[in-house]
Parts: C-alpha cells; sequence; structure tokens
C-alpha cells in the first residue's frame, strides 16, 4: 500500500516550482509532508510558500528557471523580466552589469528574493508580451536615475538612438509602458529630428 508522502513524491517533477497549495490537493498533512520532503532533499524551499523540486544533472543540482520562479511566485503569466544589462545593447553609452533583474508585473511590488536571487518587482497597469528594442528604449528612459552612468552622458544618445527608430512602434511603447514624462521626451526629440 502507498503511504500518503509516496503518493506526493510520485507528483514531484524535476525542475518545477510548486506553491503550497497545490499540495493541499495530494495531501492530507501539507506542512508535515513539505517539511519531510525539504529534509529529504526532494524539495527546496524557495520563499515562503514556493517551492522547487530541484533537477540533478553530472554538475548538481540545477537552479529553477527564473520564468518558472516568477510565474509561480506571482502565480501570472503576465510579466515582463528586464535585466538592464540588456540596455548595453542599445548602443547609448551604457557599460554596467547588473545582478538584480526587474519584473514588470500587474500585481506586486517590492524586492523579493527567489531562491537566493532578489528581483525587483515593479508593478505597473500594463505589461508588454515580450522585451522589443523600443519598450528597452522606453524602460532605459525610465530609469534614467537609476544607472550608475550619468544621466547627462546616457540621455542624449538614447534620444538619438530613438530618432533612428520605428516612430510608430516607439510610440506605442511610450503609450502602453512608458510613463508621460517619456512620452513628452520622445515627442520633443522626434519633433526635433
Amino acid at each position: 500500500m502507498m503511504s500518503a508522502l509516496n503518493d506526493v513524491k510520485r507528483r514531484l517533477r524535476p525542475g518545477q516550482v510548486y506553491r503550497r497549495q497545490d499540495f493541499e490537493k495530494w495531501s492530507n498533512a501539507v506542512d508535515r509532508h513539505l517539511r519531510q520532503l525539504v529534509e529529504e532533499g526532494r524539495l527546496e524551499k524557495v520563499s515562503g510558500g514556493l517551492y522547487l523540486a530541484p533537477r540533478r544533472t553530472r554538475f548538481g543540482k540545477v537552479p529553477a528557471r527564473p520564468e518558472k520562479l516568477v510565474e509561480s511566485f506571482l502565480k501570472d503569466d503576465r510579466f515582463l523580466m528586464v535585466s538592464p544589462n540588456a540596455f548595453n545593447g542599445l548602443g547609448v553609452g551604457t557599460t554596467q552589469l547588473y545582478n538584480e533583474p526587474v519584473v514588470y508585473n500587474l500585481k506586486r511590488h517590492g524586492r523579493f528574493d527567489l531562491g537566493g536571487r532578489v528581483y525587483d518587482f515593479r508593478k505597473k497597469s500594463s505589461v508588454p508580451a515580450k522585451l522589443t528594442e523600443e519598450v528597452l528604449l522606453v524602460d532605459l528612459l525610465q530609469n534614467l536615475d537609476r544607472l550608475a552612468e550619468t544621466r547627462a552622458e546616457v540621455l542624449p544618445r538614447a534620444l538619438d538612438r530613438a530618432r533612428r527608430m520605428n516612430a510608430a512602434r516607439l510610440f506605442k511603447a511610450a503609450r502602453d509602458f512608458g510613463s508621460v514624462r517619456v512620452e513628452r521626451l520622445l515627442s520633443r526629440a522626434l519633433e526635433a529630428a
């Protein structure tokens, strides 16, 4: 006869992220089973109420994909994860490397540690479906004051870059994702061109 704990173990999938409530449908002693699974190494606690079934390779444990962690944490797949490192690819003079991804989403705001990595969650009224070059430039303009480089160095280059982009897509990104300040800034820059 299979024990309740063994039934829960059978349902675990390596690399998958679970919320505590996922176990409620499989177990009648959720907290005890979670504790036992963590002690056995079959689960790792990622955050409050969030667990990872580690995937092992010959090189050791593989961390969960950041997208899986964030989706499970938010209980929502509508988010956009951006690394400020991506600004470096725009060619506007940013060169710094950052270790804290930004997660634009519809639900949570604040800095949260998920699986040993800190994520900066920023709540927005709408979130782009994917990271385009236009969305990235709008994001850069919104975060000029948070960059390691000075605003005076980056802003003129960013506006020059905006003039070489598709204006319609850039304005749509600014309208849907940006602030009023960024929309005005882009309007003035593109009118002057």
